[in-house]
């Protein structure tokens, strides 16, 4: 008996070391679509147009400082990047990270769902979630997902910056997008600032800088063109912000229909005696008239 279970563990951790780094096949996302990526230096003025068809993917990234497939993830990703097939954003774990934020990781799981890093999600609409390719190696599976059309369209998207201290700027956007887009969604405009690269020597996956962090998401309304003025987080080192125009289409949920309880008359007892008594009398009305007979 001893012997059959030695026998049998080795094999139970085989499958247990199988199924942990099995590969994770990218699923769908059904909650419509992000899209843009125009950014600029948060101390550089500019104003740019492009075709929404050749816009970058956008490609949300849900990290941590101590996470060691990550950092796979991370590199492959970095050469998609380089190739200009996607525009990056980190969000950091809140867990044991000191780049991680509560609003952003609280978006995170009520829109993608949650998951323990690392994940990608691409244009909002496709997620993989591990390091474990499921087509090719990692940087082979990124650009197919990348690559993934939208169809978003004949269009343009017009993004303007202007800073006005170390710590504010105007910020400009104007968007053409077919209305076939918008039918049963809603249009939410979001300025992301992000940093650069940010320097943490602790980090348990021996990074050292981390790239592309996220640090703060900024609702500008549904409004397909206008302007605010928009206030920018102090850098967690350097002078390195961006600013970033990035567009979400929302599906509209529609809401629950209550159904109004059936009111019972106070009459309605009354009136059902009054027709039992009836049907009873015809009955014996009835049986009288045949014995008659």
């Amino acid at each position: 008996m001893r012997f059959r279970c030695f026998a049998i563990i080795p094999s139970v951790l085989l499958l247990v070391t199988m199924s942990s780094a099995s590969a994770l096949p990218a699923a769908p996302v059904d909650n419509g679509m992000v899209f843009g990526g125009q950014w600029t230096p948060a101390s550089n003025a500019t104003a740019v147009t492009h075709n929404l068809s050749d816009l970058p993917a956008v490609a949300e990234v849900h990290t941590a400082t101590w996470c060691d497939n990550c950092v796979d993830v991370e590199h492959a990703l970095e050469d998609v990047h380089d190739a200009g097939h996607l525009q990056q954003y980190h969000i950091h774990s809140t867990f044991n990270d000191p780049f991680g934020t509560t609003e952003l990781n609280e978006r995170w799981r009520q829109k993608y769902e949650p998951n323990s890093p690392p994940g990608v999600v691409f244009n909002g609409s496709v997620k993989k979630v591990g390091s474990v390719p499921d087509d090719g190696d990692l940087v082979n599976e990124f650009t197919n997902l990348a690559q993934r059309d939208l169809a978003l369209g004949e269009g343009t998207t017009m993004f303007s910056w202007t800073p006005t201290t170390d710590s504010s700027g105007t910020f400009g956007w104007a968007l053409d997008l077919e209305q076939r887009h918008l039918e049963n969604a809603t249009l939410n405009v979001t300025a992301w600032i992000v940093e650069t690269a940010s320097d943490y020597e602790d980090g348990q996956n021996g990074l050292g800088t981390y790239p592309h962090i996220v640090r703060q998401i900024i609702g500008l309304g549904d409004a397909s063109q206008g302007t605010a003025t928009i206030q920018l987080p102090t850098p967690n080192d350097g002078n390195d912000l961006e600013v970033h125009l990035i567009y979400e289409v929302m599906p509209n949920i529609p809401e629950p229909v209550e159904e109004e309880p059936v009111q019972e008359s106070e009459d309605t007892p009354a009136l059902s005696l009054i027709s039992t008594m009836m049907v009873v009398g015809l009955a014996l009305a009835l049986t009288q008239r045949d014995r008659q007979v």
